[in-house]
């Protein structure tokens, strides 16, 4: 016996589904993670850290550790234009 189309679409479909919602769940997680390095990127500065030292154990680009910094409230050069 052959399987009806409909049941094989709606199979891939819940197999759709399933993909996204992990998904989903990952880039909660992920999410989180960040939120979790941003803070405490933001403290080690707070308390003096050198921040190339931070970024580089944040791994994270100057342009993201300066914008966290300064969407906290620190102070932060405006960047040099690279000529």
């Amino acid at each position: 016996m052959s399987e009806i189309p409909e049941e094989t679409q709606a199979a891939a479909l819940r197999a759709v589904v399933a993909a996204a919602a992990a998904r989903d769940e990952a880039q909660e997680f992920l999410a989180q993670r960040v939120a979790e390095l941003q803070t405490a990127a933001v403290a080690a500065a707070e308390v003096g850290a050198a921040r190339t030292r931070i970024r580089e154990l944040a791994k994270v680009s100057s342009k993201t550790l300066y914008t966290w910094l300064q969407d906290a409230g620190l102070d932060v050069r405006p960047q040099q234009s690279r000529r």
